[in-house]
């Protein structure tokens, strides 16, 4: 399931992506406060395992002010999530609707419009796919990975595996084969609480990489890594994609 949100807006931060993560948990509070809890606590603590969902933002008509750290829109934005959970689509469209207006530091998105958008089917085993939002893939030295460089294909199949395993409780049925089409590098720059405080730098620099690639493997697997999202980090922003029909 997946929706789409427009929203209007003069300028939003260089690095966006918490910015929407902090709509995300705005919208489900004000849905349901008792599905918040039970999706982002364990007990007293923050519950830190992964979602099932993945986002994209797409701007339209938009500047980058480098020297202000600062996107400058002229024709508003498209905030959209994919997850192949119902509560949580249900519980988060609901809170979307709710919210007319959100602020996050000084910043302000003002809602246009909201809407279900229609999934594609897949019904073979080989999929091409682009990426709404950019994939990223570490080694277990949490060195980035090139879809070019050999060791991709485990640590996607790893991530993949771990994902699925998280929605329904098992794995990949079969190994998924990644073939790059055209790939291009993307250096994301992120603002992450945690990170400053450690190294006392600004942003967090993380590497991934966006554009058309074929997946082959198993139907069941495909269909399911649609929805979820094929990256690591999803729940910030990484690794949405759509068939290409």
């Amino acid at each position: 399931m997946r929706i789409s949100c427009r929203y209007t807006t003069e300028r939003i931060p260089l690095g966006y992506r918490m910015m929407f993560v902090s709509l995300i948990k705005e919208a489900l509070q004000l849905s349901s406060q008792e599905y918040f809890e039970a999706l982002y606590y364990y007990g007293d603590k923050h519950n830190k395992k992964s979602k099932d969902f993945c986002f994209s933002v797409f701007l339209k008509g938009y500047e980058l002010k480098e020297d202000k750290d600062i996107f400058e829109i002229g024709d508003g934005l498209s905030f959209n999530i994919s997850s192949p959970d119902p509560e949580f689509i249900i519980n988060l469209y609901n809170g979307l609707l709710k919210l007319d207006e959100f602020q996050y530091k000084d910043f302000t998105l003002k809602k246009d419009k909201i809407h279900l958008l229609k999934e594609k089917n897949i019904f073979e085993e080989e999929v091409v796919f682009r990426t709404l939002s950019p994939i990223h893939i570490t080694d277990k030295h949490k060195n980035s990975l090139s879809p070019y460089d050999k060791a991709f294909d485990r640590e996607f199949n790893y991530t993949l595996d771990m994902i699925l395993s998280n929605y329904r409780g098992e794995g990949l049925v079969e190994p998924v084969e990644f073939k790059p089409i055209h790939m291009t590098k993307v250096v994301v720059k992120e603002e992450i609480a945690r990170f400053q405080e450690l190294t006392g730098e600004r942003y967090l620099h993380i590497e991934s990489y966006a554009g058309i690639f074929k997946l082959k493997g198993n139907v069941s697997d495909l269909r399911d890594i649609y929805t979820l999202g094929a990256s690591m980090r999803r729940n910030q922003g990484f690794g949405m994609i759509e068939v290409v029909v």
